[in-house]
């Protein structure tokens, strides 16, 4: 029951920190990065898989303010970046995933000392059920491809980016935590919780 009531009141304050200024500005400016590093630092390996940056900016805001935030912030960036540089049709379902991580990411992250075996557990959780599941479905709805033809390639490229992807958010997200409390975007009082 205690665990159950300390959630609610991660995704109540999570909900509460899209009503201060300061953090609305960041997610402009972490929108901002995401839409630049969307168009300009990702690569296309064949038809199905893309590696790119675009995410930190996500990761940073999850991090910062929490799974609700992080939800809302991710779905609304989908559809922005879709809008500015659309890549095949729009499907509501990459926009799902998106908003999925978010709330994946935040719930593991939010209010949390950064660490690697965090980190590993939020990127083995979504490389799992949001990349090699989810995304592997709507692309073979989507094309007409057979689920389990597209699956190993996409589980072998999650493998190989889980390490990869795990050191750089690490890093990110440490630099960032650093830098907000320092020019004042993130209340200093809080007080990291222990998992």
């Amino acid at each position: 029951m205690e665990k159950l009531k300390r959630i609610k009141e991660m995704y109540a304050n999570s909900l509460k920190e899209l009503f201060v200024t300061k953090n609305i500005v960041l997610c402009g400016l972490m929108a901002a990065l995401a839409v630049v590093l969307s168009m300009t630092a990702s690569v296309e390996v064949g038809p199905y898989i893309r590696i790119g940056f675009s995410g930190i900016p996500n990761r940073v805001i999850e991090c910062l303010f929490g799974p609700v935030a992080g939800c809302l912030f991710g779905g609304a960036l989908d559809i922005l970046k879709y809008i500015l540089k659309p890549s095949g049709p729009f499907f509501f379902g990459f926009t799902f995933n998106v908003m999925l991580a978010g709330v994946i990411y935040g719930s593991i992250l939010y209010k949390k000392t950064v660490s690697i075996k965090r980190i590993i557990v939020a990127e083995l959780l979504i490389k799992i059920l949001v990349n090699c599941i989810l995304n592997t479905l709507w692309i073979s709805m989507l094309y007409g491809k057979g689920f389990f033809a597209l699956l190993p390639l996409r589980v072998l490229k999650n493998a190989i980016m889980l390490p990869i992807d795990s050191a750089i958010l690490y890093f990110a997200l440490i630099y960032v935590k650093k830098l907000v409390n320092k020019i004042g975007f993130e209340d200093t009082r809080r007080v990291p919780t222990q998992l």
